[in-house]
């Protein structure tokens, strides 16, 4: 089945927004010059959109976007259920791997299971909704410790209580802060058997429209199941997956574009 016919005057109708978004201010020439659209276009839509309150124009004929774009997507997100629209795109990168995913999001001094999608094998891990985990030894939990802002990462890291699950559970916090950091720097983490002996974890941060780390996606598997001349490609689809949904939640960023505060998040340095 063929996709279905494009609108033109909805492309030219978000092009001139777009391009508006990225601007304090644009005369009605440059606007056209960037859109590639003639004047006498970009000015009939202009008067539509002003009409409907989206823009105004100032007393030095400059165009500008008013805040009715921004109370609107800002009520659409009051009705967003991030584990409805996370599901379809975690059950596509648990088919894609084969094995479990799960969403988890901070609460308190923990991280917590706000969806799961089970692998295809017999042998799968033993996790349900609602479960908490924590933060220093699995692949949810130091995503979300990672993206914090430092003075509240400093905050939960001093709360810690860094009890061994595994003989490969991280013993210090410093430690903890290094790993962390290169968590930050490369948008991907890792459990290696720290939680439960015998899986291992990789998981990407889910990002809200103001580059808010709110979630974290993962994979999870048995270490016997777990190839790693495969990782590479393991982490550029959690990756892609976790940037899928943040474009549904307003993240406009591009895989890999590092979010506030950040540096690029392309390396992938897990040792």
């Amino acid at each position: 089945m063929s996709a279905p016919k494009r609108i033109s005057a909805v492309d030219r109708t978000f092009t001139i927004l777009n391009t508006l978004s990225s601007v304090s201010g644009i005369n009605l020439e440059d606007l056209a010059k960037k859109t590639k659209l003639a004047k006498p276009t970009v000015y009939r839509f202009l008067q539509t959109l002003k009409e409907l309150g989206y823009v105004k124009k100032d007393e030095g004929d400059r165009w500008f976007l008013t805040l009715k774009l921004f109370s609107l997507g800002a009520r659409a997100l009051d009705h967003i259920d991030i584990p409805s629209v996370s599901r379809p795109i975690a059950e596509r990168l648990s088919a894609d791997l084969g094995e479990t995913v799960h969403m988890g999001v901070l609460d308190e001094n923990d991280a917590i299971y706000i969806l799961k999608i089970e692998s295809k094998y017999t042998i799968r891990m033993y996790s349900r909704l609602g479960k908490r985990i924590p933060l220093y030894c699995t692949a949810i939990g130091k995503t979300l410790l990672a993206y914090m802002d430092k003075d509240e990462q400093k905050e939960h890291i001093s709360r810690l209580s860094l009890v061994p699950f595994t003989p490969h559970t991280i013993k210090n916090k410093t430690s903890l802060e290094l790993e962390l950091h290169d968590i930050a720097l490369s948008g991907i983490a890792a459990d290696r058997e720290e939680h439960e002996e015998g899986i291992t974890c990789l998981a990407a941060p889910v990002f809200n429209y103001e580059g808010k780390a709110i979630a974290a996606i993962s994979v999870s598997w048995p270490i016997f199941r777990f190839k790693e001349e495969k990782k590479a490609m393991y982490i550029e689809r959690i990756q892609a997956a976790a940037a899928e949904i943040s474009a549904i939640l307003g993240w406009e960023q591009s895989l890999g574009a590092a979010a506030p505060g950040q540096k690029n998040r392309r390396g992938q340095s897990l040792s």
